[in-house]
């Protein structure tokens, strides 16, 4: 295992170039690259999107399509000596949550929390370089409809695990990235002192 976390989680709204910046990232590192991709093709339209994600990526990049299991993906990678992009950790979370469990006991958001929990400890740990992208989705209209209030919630609290796991946290907004995480911790350590 390695002694310092390579963890890397870039955020952002919707079409704000995260995945772009995070491909840059990836590139950076000279190293070998394997891309994990969460999304399903369910349609026309998404098939598009993923079309135009791949045409934006070296073609030398390894492919992992997983929907569900990064947890074990992860496992099975801990070795490579490259780096891992996954794209994206909210379709992961739209694919878990959607994966047939009923959401009226309360009990699925902790069972997938535990999961991202492990992801992120595992995206600590393995020996390549991780980047993971997200979207921010909660910074809009409150959803109508309970699904997508649990959605918007499970989001929101993943990334929470997950920028507080990662070494580094960027923010893309109109396709110019911040760096947040280190800048962040600093101004919170200095209101909780108060």
């Amino acid at each position: 295992m390695k002694a310092i976390s390579q963890f890397t989680l870039v955020t952002g709204g919707a079409s704000s170039g995260k995945s772009r910046f995070a491909e840059l990232l990836a590139a950076q590192a000279k190293r070998p690259v394997i891309y994990i991709a969460t999304a399903q093709i369910w349609d026309e339209e998404m098939a598009l999107r993923v079309k135009k994600h791949q045409l934006q990526r070296p073609a030398t990049w390894r492919l992992i399509e997983e929907p569900l299991n990064i947890r074990e993906t992860l496992f099975q990678l801990k070795d490579e000596d490259g780096v891992i992009l996954l794209d994206c950790v909210t379709l992961w979370l739209t694919n878990l949550l959607l994966a047939g469990h009923d959401l009226s006991n309360g009990e699925l958001e902790p069972q997938i929390l535990t999961i991202v929990k492990d992801v992120a400890r595992l995206a600590q740990e393995i020996k390549p370089q991780v980047f993971f992208v997200t979207n921010e989705v909660g910074q809009g209209i409150v959803p109508e409809n309970p699904l997508a209030r649990a959605y918007r919630d499970l989001a929101g609290r993943s990334n929470q695990i997950l920028a507080h796991s990662a070494e580094q946290v960027y923010m893309v907004v109109a396709g110019l990235p911040m760096e947040i995480k280190h800048s962040g911790e600093k101004l919170l350590a200095s209101l909780l002192k108060e």
